[in-house]
């Protein structure tokens, strides 16, 4: 007598439909994973703005740099452009303070200035712009605070 080799079609069959039937059950626990991390991700920026935003604002106390208009403190030899006591809301001020990069980060920066009260908004790519982001605005006035929050409904 001779012994079988390989396997049956049925058997074949039987296997597919097993590791379709666990892909099927593992793909909506990987998307709910990736939103996960989105807004954890967006989260953290907006701790990381916050803390910027603070030490920032310390360093212009400490030095006696404060001034109702614009002016330029030095953070870990990066020069930040600083309106009425904290970052501007540009490339040149908060992101500058918070050591971002867009490619690296994989966020995209919408509006913002180096004026007071101007409004930059950062979203988390992948997520749903306007629904995944962070918000800085920089102060109106002299002795105020930025405005800094947070949305990750659509991450």
């Amino acid at each position: 007598m001779r012994s079988k080799a390989g396997f049956t079609l049925i058997e074949l069959v039987v296997t597919l439909s097993v590791i379709a039937i666990l892909a099927a059950l593992a793909l909506p626990r990987y998307i709910a994973l990736q939103t996960q991390a989105r807004a954890a991700k967006t989260q953290a920026i907006f701790g990381g703005i916050r803390s910027a935003a603070a030490l920032a604002h310390a360093q212009v106390l400490a030095t006696n740099t404060v001034t109702n208009g614009a002016t330029v403190i030095s953070m870990e030899g990066q020069n930040v452009t600083i309106i009425n006591g904290y970052p501007t809301a540009d490339l040149a001020g908060i992101i500058t303070a918070t050591q971002m990069n867009t490619t690296a980060d994989q966020i995209t920066l919408t509006g913002g200035g180096s004026s007071a009260g101007d409004l930059l908004t950062i979203n988390t790519v992948g997520g749903t712009a306007g629904t995944c982001t962070v918000t800085y605005q920089a102060p109106a006035a002299a002795n105020t605070s930025p405005g800094v929050g947070v949305n990750t409904v659509g991450c």
